[in-house]
């Protein structure tokens, strides 16, 4: 018997013999069982077996085949037959992580009278401090014979309690867009053929009891962390067993395991919560700061310049704008999109990673030493997986450009091709550019870009191929942040942030659409990854025009950037952003190191969230109104997730602007400024809400007295 314990966690398989072990339970901390408990247990979920099906009790397998009476999506798929697997061994290597070693039936070997084990799949779980279980598995070819691999994938049980499902859907400029939906019979598969997740993936899959919220009700949520092509689903059979699975998507062909070769599945990280989606959540948070070290690092605030000037890079231009981003408190300055030789518009020159001499005759040098001679750090956007047809690249080097089959003709998207970088070739040559660049030049941030779908089948050597470019420049520039972009929000998963400390969550600064981005982004990612820019007052994707208050609100809660033309700022605008940026530094600490807290309302225009620092002494809320409220005086705002027994001042954080009300009367709190009140009142009885117009938001301060 196997138990994983951890943050009030349980895993519990059943490993006895040399039958593929079964999930027996993952969930709630069952409490330190001996032996003999577990096995009790263990004996306790066999089921009956049914009429009409297998004369033996159906469980829910580590591995689960057909030929282990599974009637779903199967764990292993090959084109050969598979042979039966056993238990062969099982290894603690480490604490709070198992590994299971399954091993076909033996086949003879060609030549020799002996016989050895024809497939071995090693499949990893591992509960980390923080109650997150990752798994994933490893399948190795023990035989003469190749063996061409279609699937390999991992599986986590769930129980028949959780019928309700959420995922996600999207498109550009409008990421992560929840749907619920109820599990019955059958499955819910979702599948990305983009090469990369997508604005469409489905990013975080959570299945949970009716009616769950943010605060409430159990969940069990996933997350593949792989950048290229996937599959998820979640299965319920009608042996009322049920599943969650994923893998990445393979083309026939496309992995061809010579002996002793092996391929690894990417890793399923899950959290279990009986708390609702924020304390799944914070799993992630948690691990992803504790191996990463996220909260710890600078997180300088950043003027990028692709909305301010475009393709327009003007020397005298740009370095007046880094005068207005070092006067309101900028402190990184990313050169965007433009600056490659006649780079002018997205038709041409992508590929070749020169600096225009036209327009930068001395090089980007001198804008370098004048922004770092200002106090700021220098940033430089690159896109090195893609081309113009238009660029000398791709002239030079048609076979270097990714097609379906040698010689077809490329499929144009965006005006780009997709550069082959499971190319040797190809893969030195990008790599070359990009480090001559960053050797050259005092570069300590690259916007890494990927602005078009892969839309080829094969994609596994592409994926990995670009994991290692970065990991390559990693290691040859240990200093280099890099930043995840791709067309938006494309490519926001865990493996890419295994290379980059931000993820750009859409290429929107429209804060309307950024409020729902970042509430559902933030699930999976903790603030000070994602990446939140200030654009001008009229959003350049969307065409809508909001107030100061509003933007300044949302940007607040993120690694916030600056995309405005500030050339073209009053000197009243000036002043209010330099006035938000000192609001920004203030809670920078507490939203780049809490805890998210989002509460559930009955009214979905008005929203709540906030960050509480994780002794409950301080924390930074924002209410939201993201349309005309239901009714004409709001119900009173819930704050969750503070200490229940600490008395707290809750007060209106000045961030630069101030919110428009539709109410000629405010609340007392409201006009007098602040309000004290327990924990444990503001949780349960609240304040009275802010007659906030739509489209606003107000940005409290609650500080433990």
């Amino acid at each position: 018997m196997i138990h994983l314990r951890a943050a009030g966690t349980s895993l519990v398989l059943d490993a006895r013999g040399t039958a593929v072990p079964a999930f027996v339970h993952w969930g709630a901390d069952l409490g330190d069982l001996s032996t003999a408990e577990l096995e009790r247990l263990a004996d306790a979920q066999i089921p009956a077996a049914s009429g009409a099906a297998v004369d033996s009790p159906i469980r829910s397998l580590i591995l689960p085949l057909l030929a282990t009476a599974w009637q779903g999506r199967p764990a292993l798929v090959g084109r050969t037959p598979l042979q039966p697997f056993a238990l062969s061994a099982v290894a603690r290597d480490e604490p709070g992580a198992v590994r299971l070693t399954l091993t076909s039936a033996p086949l003879p070997s060609p030549g020799s009278a002996v016989s050895r084990p024809a497939l071995e799949v090693v499949v990893e779980f591992r509960l980390t401090p923080e109650g997150l279980l990752r798994t994933r598995s490893t399948l190795l070819n023990r035989s003469a014979p190749p063996f061409e691999l279609d699937e390999l994938n991992v599986v986590l049980p769930l129980p028949a309690r959780a019928t309700e499902l959420l995922d996600f859907t999207g498109h550009w400029l409008t990421e992560r867009m929840p749907q619920r939906s109820t599990l019955r019979h059958g499955a819910w598969l979702r599948e990305s053929r983009h090469g990369r997740p997508g604005h469409d993936a489905s990013f975080l899959t959570v299945a949970g009891t009716p009616g769950y919220g943010f605060r409430s009700g159990d969940v069990w949520a996933a997350h593949l962390g792989f950048s290229g092509s996937q599959r998820v689903w979640v299965e319920r059979q009608v042996s009322a067993l049920s599943i969650i699975g994923a893998g990445e998507l393979l083309a026939p062909g496309e992995v061809v395991l010579a002996p002793e070769e092996s391929y690894s599945t990417p890793w399923l990280s899950a959290a279990w919560s009986n708390e609702g989606l924020d304390a799944a959540s914070q799993r992630f948070h948690r691990f992803l700061r504790r191996e990463r070290g996220f909260q710890d690092r600078a997180h300088p605030v950043i003027l990028n310049t692709w909305e301010a000037v475009y393709f327009d890079h003007d020397e005298l231009t740009l370095r007046r704008l880094a005068d207005a981003g070092a006067r309101v408190g900028a402190e990184r300055f990313v050169l965007d999109d433009g600056w490659m030789t006649g780079r002018t518009d997205d038709r041409r020159a992508l590929g070749d990673w020169t600096v225009d001499s036209e327009r930068w005759p001395q090089g980007l040098g001198p804008l370098i030493d004048y922004v770092t001679g200002l106090g700021l750090d220098f940033g430089l956007w690159v896109e090195p997986e893609m081309a113009n047809p238009d660029s000398r690249f791709a002239r030079e080097h048609p076979d270097w450009i990714l097609t379906e089959t040698p010689g077809a003709t490329p499929l144009l998207a965006r005006n780009q091709l997709v550069v082959d970088l499971a190319n040797p070739d190809a893969f030195t040559a990008v790599f070359e550019a990009l480090d001559a660049l960053l050797g050259e030049y005092d570069i300590r941030y690259l916007k890494w870009d990927h602005n078009r779908d892969v839309p080829v089948t094969r994609t596994h050597a592409q994926t990995r191929a670009a994991a290692r470019l970065m990991d390559a420049l990693l290691a040859r520039h240990p200093a280099l942040e890099i930043e995840s972009c791709a067309s938006g929000g494309a490519r926001a998963d865990l493996a890419v942030l295994e290379r980059t400390t931000r993820v750009w969550a859409s290429d929107t600064n429209d804060p309307l659409e950024r409020q729902s981005i970042y509430r559902y982004t933030s699930l999976l990612l903790p603030p000070e990854v994602l990446g939140v820019h200030l654009g001008a007052p009229r959003s350049h994707t969307t065409g809508r025009t909001h107030s100061a208050a509003f933007r300044f609100a949302t940007t607040l809660f993120g690694w916030a950037g600056i995309e405005w033309n500030l050339l073209e700022a009053s000197e009243a605008e000036l002043e209010e952003i330099t006035r938000w940026l000192d609001a920004y530094r203030e809670v920078r600490p507490i939203i780049h190191g809490g805890t998210v807290v989002r509460a559930d309302r009955p009214d979905p225009t008005l929203w709540v969230h906030g960050v509480v620092t994780d002794d409950q002494s301080d924390a930074v809320f924002a209410v939201v109104a993201m349309a005309s409220p239901l009714d004409a005086v709001p119900a009173p705002v819930l704050v969750p997730g503070l200490d229940a027994n600490t008395t707290y001042r809750v007060s209106v954080l000045d961030v630069g602007a101030e919110p428009r009300y539709l109410a000629p009367i405010l609340p007392p709190w409201l006009g007098e400024g602040s309000l004290t009140l327990s924990g444990r009142l503001l949780a349960e009885v609240g304040l009275a809400a802010p007659p906030l117009a739509p489209e606003e938001a107000l940005v409290l301060r609650i500080t433990a007295v």
